[in-house]
C-alpha cells in the first residue's frame, strides 16, 4: 500500500516523538522471529547508519529497542524482531498495512566505511545476525574497498537460523566471501557444522594483521569469540561489538542502560572490544 502524502526528513530536534510507519512486508524467520519492512506514513526518519537502532512502538503496548536490519534504498526501514516479551510479540506480530510509531535513529554504529582495504570478519549468534546483515550488505555492495569477506554464523538449532535464503546467495557470491555456519544441535540430517560459533573463528581464513572483526549475539559468545580473535592477532581496537543492554529511553536520560560508566543507547551499541570488555563484566540488573 503506497505512502499518503509527501514524505518529508524529519528533524533530529524531536527524538521523543515517534513518527507512523506502515508494514510494507512482513517475513516470517522462526517460530518467534520476524522481519518487518516498514515504509512512512507521511514523515520520514532521517537516514540510519547500519548498528544504529531505532524505537519502535507498538501501540498501547509500550516500545522496545531494535536494530536496523537491512539496508533499503530511501526512506523504507528493516527490522527484525524476536517475540521475547508482550512489546517484542506484538511488534513481531504486525501485518501488512497495520501501522506502528518509529524514533530515531540512535546510537554509534558500525562505521564500516573506516575498515576499507580490511578483511572483514563478521560473527554472529542467533538474533544477533539482525544488526549484522547491513554490515554485509555495505561490503558487498562496494565490494572493492574491502578485502575478504568471511561471515560466521551460529545457532542453538538449525531451525532459528535466520536470512537462511540470503546466506545461501552470499555463499555463492564470489570466491573472496566465505560463509560458514553452525548450530549447537542438531539430528543427522544436517549438513553442516555442530558446535560453537567461536570454533569457527579458530580456523577461519582472514589476515590477521589486516582484518576488522563485527560481533553481535549473546554476552557470553561475544566475549569468546573476542578471545578467539585476540588469540589469532586481531588488535582489541579492531574488533568491534555491540551491546544492547536494557537500553529504555534512547536519548541517555533514564538511566537503565548504564554499563560501568557508559550509556549504551548514548555511547553505543558498538564499541571495541578493549571498551566493551571489562563492561560485560557488569551484571546486569
Amino acid at each position: 500500500m503506497p505512502s499518503e502524502g509527501p514524505v518529508t526528513t524529519q528533524a533530529a530536534a524531536e527524538p521523543m516523538e515517534p513518527l507512523p510507519y506502515r508494514v510494507l512486508s512482513a517475513r516470517r524467520e522462526t517460530a518467534d522471529t520476524s522481519t518487518l519492512t516498514l515504509e512512512p506514513v507521511a514523515a520520514a526518519l532521517r537516514e540510519a547508519r547500519p548498528g544504529q537502532f531505532n524505537m519502535l512502538w507498538a501501540f498501547g503496548v509500550g516500545e522496545v529497542p531494535i536494530s536496523l536490519s537491512g539496508l533499503k534504498p530511501g526512506e523504507v526501514l528493516v527490522h527484525t524482531i524476536r517475540a521475547v516479551g508482550t512489546v517484542s510479540a506484538a511488534l513481531a506480530a504486525l501485518q501488512p498495512g497495520e501501522v506502528l510509531g518509529v524514533r530515531g535513529p540512535f546510537g554509534r554504529g558500525w562505521e564500516v566505511e573506516t575498515a576499507t582495504g580490511q578483511d572483514i570478519v563478521v560473527v554472529a549468534g542467533g538474533i544477533g545476525f539482525a544488526p549484522l546483515r547491513p554490515v554485509v550488505e555495505q561490503v558487498l555492495s562496494d565490494r572493492r574497498a574491502f578485502g575478504r569477506l568471511v561471515l560466521l554464523l551460529g545457532a542453538r538449532r538449525p531451525e532459528e537460523l535466520i536470512f537462511t535464503d540470503t546466506l545461501a546467495e552470499w555463499g555463492l557470491a564470489t570466491d573472496d566471501v566465505a560463509v560458514d555456519v553452525t548450530v549447537d544441535t542438531a539430528g543427522p540430517d544436517w549438513p553442516a557444522n555442530v558446535g560453537v560459533v567461536t570454533e569457527l573463528v579458530g580456523r577461519a581464513h582472514f589476515d590477521p594483521r589486516h582484518a576488522v572483526a563485527f560481533v553481535c549475539g549473546p554476552e557470553i559468545m561475544m566475549r569468546f569469540a573476542t578471545r578467539t580473535l585476540l588469540e589469532r592477532g586481531v588488535p582489541a581496537s579492531r574488533i568491534r561489538l555491540s551491546a544492547e543492554r536494557n537500553m529504555h529511553c534512547a536519548v541517555a536520560q533514564c538511566g537503565h542502560c548504564q554499563l560501568g560508566d557508559v550509556l549504551i543507547c548514548r555511547d553505543g551499541p558498538v564499541f571495541d572490544a578493549g571498551r566493551l570488555l571489562p563492561l560485560l563484566a557488569v551484571r546486569g540488573r
